[in-house]
């Protein structure tokens, strides 16, 4: 077993430590949120004082971070770089979600330094992190893939090797991007149904079973009372925050220009989201943009 070090103790990092830590590793955990380093080491992670004191004798360092200033903060850009105090031969495994230009440009400073860098954001929430079953999309070298595929496997069901650095954040920018849609579009045709008299469990099922199916309707559903576990089940805490996706469509409207791609319809998600978001209700989760659509609000 590995000793690796785990930065970034969120929603999802937080539960993705402590399946390492199940797995046999030692982990060497790190947040700046006190609260959420002792979440972890209940379950068996070994608290640091500081992400430098975190990567010291580990094999593999792993981060999930909020945005890509903070992963060139922590990596390149801060006072004390990560990147100039780890030992020649690390495998570094960045799982934020951040643009692909930023996931470029740190695989190539780690590789002047001697590091092993991949990008490898995630998919499947934080219900996917808890139980193990994330999937993985992975940029980096066929080698550096499979040095850190058995890591990853510990952590999700599902692990893609979608190409070269930065092939991952490209990946994930499209998911993210349909995920919006999809959800935009599940709470406008739900609310519809509401407003016209359906009982939103029965119009649930329904298209579940018809053409309209898809993922927020099997594992999310929006409306309050529809599924048990979800964010809707407890006042959209908790989950995928509504900042998060703006951020997420913010790269993936920058990736649509660099690639000369038309988005009409992720477009209009991100104006949806971005309305939701200024309206207040950007640290809840994700789906709570049904609010919206409800004739006088909730």
């Amino acid at each position: 077993m590995a000793t690796i070090a785990f930065i970034g103790l969120g929603n999802m990092g937080g539960p993705m430590a402590a399946n390492l830590v199940k797995a046999g590793h030692r982990v060497q955990v790190f947040d700046l949120q006190p609260e959420a380093v002792g979440r972890v080491a209940g379950a068996g992670g070994i608290p640091q004082a500081s992400a430098t004191e975190a990567v010291k004798h580990a094999q593999v360092v792993i981060s999930m971070l909020q945005s890509g200033r903070q992963v060139e903060a922590l990596y390149m850009t801060g006072q004390d770089p990560l990147f100039g105090r780890m030992a020649p031969g690390t495998l570094v495994i960045d799982c934020s979600t951040i643009d692909a230009a930023t996931a470029k440009a740190t695989a190539q400073r780690a590789t002047a330094h001697g590091l092993d860098f991949i990008d490898a954001p995630v998919s499947g929430g934080v219900a996917g992190a808890q139980a193990g079953t994330l999937t993985f999309i992975v940029g980096g070298s066929e080698d550096q893939f499979a040095r850190a595929e058995p890591v990853l496997h510990q952590m999700g069901k599902k692990v893609f090797h979608a190409g070269p650095h930065g092939a991952g954040q490209m990946a994930k920018a499209c998911n993210n991007m349909l995920l919006a849609v999809l959800m935009a579009g599940t709470c406008e045709a739900l609310n519809m149904g509401i407003n016209s008299g359906l009982d939103p469990k029965v119009l649930s099922e329904i298209i579940k079973q018809s053409s309209g199916n898809n993922w927020a309707l099997q594992l999310y559903n929006p409306v309050p009372g529809v599924m048990e576990q979800v964010p809707a089940a407890r006042g959209y805490r908790g989950g995928f925050q509504v900042n998060l996706m703006c951020k997420d469509l913010n790269i993936a409207m920058e990736l649509s220009r660099d690639s000369g791609s038309p988005v009409p319809m992720g477009a209009a998600a991100k104006a949806l989201f971005n309305l939701h978001q200024v309206a207040g209700h950007g640290e809840f989760d994700f789906s709570s943009l049904f609010r919206m659509f409800r004739q006088g609000g909730e």
